[in-house]
This record gives structure tokens, C-alpha cells and sequence, in this order.
């Protein structure tokens, strides 16, 4: 084991370093669209749809592209989503408001 310590600790050592580097940039990464996005609290009777197009002034997305953003991003399978839930969406965070309810932006 030592031989093999001599050898490759450079290696060992980098690899290590790497992985380290790469969880870290990972957690930021996340935490940058979380600050970015806007997050809203579901209401009773929102869909993807429905809020895609209350925000559609406020993004650049088709609605199909806005659905599969949020799906992706909030790791939501198939088409539900559930009063009280709070997701991400791709729409500049402004400041003053921390969460936004979906049925509420609109009026």
C-alpha cells in the first residue's frame, strides 16, 4: 500500500481535490437559482399551464419550454401539483416579495 501511496499520491491527491471542488460548485449552483427564480406557493386549481401564462410577460419561454423548465427544476413528475407546494419558475426574482401566491399575481 505504501508503494503504491509513493507512486500515485499526486494523482490520488488531484482527483481528490476535483471531486471536492466539483460538489462544492455543484452546491452553489443550486443555491444561485433558488436566489435567482422567483419561488410561488401552489393555490387550488393552478397548473403549469395556467401559471405559465399568468407570468408570460415576465419570461421568455414558450409554454411548453416554461412546463418542462419547472418540471426539471423542481423534480416534479407527471403533470400534478399539489396545493401549498412551492416551486421555483423561471421568472427574475424581484426584491421585496419572497413568495408569491400563483392565483394571487394576477389580479
Amino acid at each position: 500500500m505504501r508503494k503504491i501511496w509513493d507512486r500515485y499520491s499526486y494523482a490520488i491527491l488531484l482527483i481528490i481535490l476535483s471531486c471536492t471542488v466539483a460538489f462544492i460548485l455543484s452546491l452553489r449552483f443550486n443555491a444561485d437559482v433558488e436566489e435567482t427564480y422567483l419561488t410561488i406557493t401552489i393555490s387550488e386549481g393552478d397548473s403549469l399551464w395556467k401559471i405559465s401564462n399568468q407570468y408570460s410577460e415576465q419570461h421568455s419561454y414558450s409554454n411548453d419550454e416554461f412546463v418542462s423548465w419547472v418540471k426539471h427544476h423542481n423534480e416534479i413528475d407527471g403533470d400534478k401539483i399539489y396545493p401549498g407546494e412551492e416551486i421555483i419558475i423561471p421568472v427574475n426574482y424581484e426584491v421585496g416579495s419572497m413568495t408569491e401566491y400563483a392565483s394571487a399575481a394576477g389580479e
